[in-house]
């Protein structure tokens, strides 16, 4: 089956994206973003255009309707790589489908998860387990009451407009250990810029090996026809990382829990008729004995390239749902796969759940590294693979997260 892959994004999702691509098709995608970063701008596997005003909507639906006409007697593949692009693609879906093929959810439940706030009250009575959450407006909040104890999560509602803002001390996740803590945190978020809702959670007890991920893809109609579920056993520890896996075993767990939470997803994702990709960010409570979802990302996630080593391209499955219409069959990709984006001696030294750390280990001849894609060869970009590998080091010795 011949068809072009146009990818919106720069980044470690952008990349491994393109390189399943190039693994089952051998050809190379084209990448549209707005700046160079070095894993793709080095990488001999794709094709990139910058355009500095992307996140513009007119700009960024002119780079589409250029790319069309210069390929148009092509099946052209259409990915994002972040949900701001997934928004304005899902808000012109029915010019852009006349163009290309894609797989994203109508526009009312795009912003009904990317907005965190939308997300916590929209779901709040579904039959997923949420954290207990507390809002706080920017524009107008001055005090709030914590009714439960420290320490909480702080963070963004509309990581959007979050994710444009620079300013000095700023993490996409805060933890937060006292009550002027607090009350300085969102004081130096509030002078950064920000302007929107910040959300305050409950802490759920545990070392980064209580985290989850669950990756789901709906079909065109809507069906649930792949998920896995993936426990990690180490985050990124630097302050603009946290939240996003660093190691993670598919199909594997170090807590005795039943298959029912992935039961409750399926129902979830076929009740709001959600299509398409979506990566679920879950916390296992020990207390409750429950898995509670921290959060939805509207896209397949920065490690979701573990799903290929578990039998399943994600390039393929989109092309076999969208442009062949086959007719998919469910299936749990529960394949035990290791994913790692550090070195060996980051999980050796860092990773606390010792069961965890012990079938990592036992993994590691046989793992996947998203970055590192054997034909996809330059000394500069392995130079620079080299160099990260070397900064984690000075991340986890000296990051913001720690891993408690």
């Amino acid at each position: 089956m011949e068809f072009t892959l146009l990818i919106i994004g720069m980044d470690a999702n952008a990349y491994y994206m393109a390189r399943c691509y190039h693994e089952k098709y051998h050809k190379k995608a084209y990448l549209i973003g707005k700046n160079p970063i070095w894993f793709t701008d080095l990488s001999h596997i794709v094709i990139t255009k910058y355009n500095p005003n992307l996140w513009n909507e007119e700009e960024f639906l002119k780079e589409l309707h250029v790319f069309y006409e210069e390929h148009k007697t092509e099946k052209i593949l259409l990915v994002s790589a972040t949900e701001n692009y997934i928004e304005l693609i899902s808000k012109h879906k029915e010019e852009l489908e006349k163009m290309y093929y894609f797989n994203y959810p109508k526009s009312s439940i795009i912003k009904s998860i990317i907005d965190k706030e939308t997300f916590y009250k929209t779901y709040e009575n579904s039959n997923l387990t949420l954290p207990k959450t507390l809002y706080y407006d920017c524009k107008k909040d001055k005090d709030i009451k914590i009714p439960f104890d420290y320490p909480i999560i702080l963070k963004a509602s509309d990581v959007v407009s979050y994710r444009k803002l620079e300013f000095e001390g700023k993490n996409k996740i805060f933890k937060i250990e006292s009550e002027e803590e607090l009350k300085n945190t969102i004081a130096k978020i509030k002078n950064g810029g920000y302007k929107g809702t910040l959300i305050i959670q409950e802490y759920i007890k545990g070392d980064d090996s209580y985290l989850f991920d669950v990756v789901v893809y709906s079909d065109k109609n809507a069906k649930v026809k792949r998920i896995t579920m993936a426990q990690i056993g180490l985050q990124e520890h630097e302050a603009n990382m946290v939240g996003n896996a660093a190691v993670l075993i598919n199909g594997f767990s170090t807590f005795k829990t039943d298959d029912s939470i992935l039961k409750d997803i399926v129902k979830f994702m076929e009740d709001i008729k959600y299509t398409g990709f979506a990566e679920f960010d879950l916390k296992y409570d020990s207390k409750s004995k429950k898995f509670k979802v921290l959060e939805i990302n509207a896209r397949q996630g920065r490690s979701s390239y573990y799903l290929t080593k578990a039998g399943c391209n994600l390039i393929e499955l989109l092309a076999s749902d969208l442009i062949e219409n086959k007719e998919l069959e469910y299936q749990v990709l529960n394949k035990p796969v290791l994913l790692t984006f550090v070195p060996k001696t980051i999980i050796k030294k860092y990773i606390v759940n010792p069961e965890f750390k012990e079938k990592a280990l036992s993994l590691w001849k046989d793992r996947v590294s998203p970055m590192k894609y054997k034909n996809d060869f330059s000394l500069r970009r392995n130079y620079m693979l080299l160099r990260r590998d070397i900064k984690y080091l000075s991340d986890y010795k000296h990051g913001y997260w720690k891993n408690s």
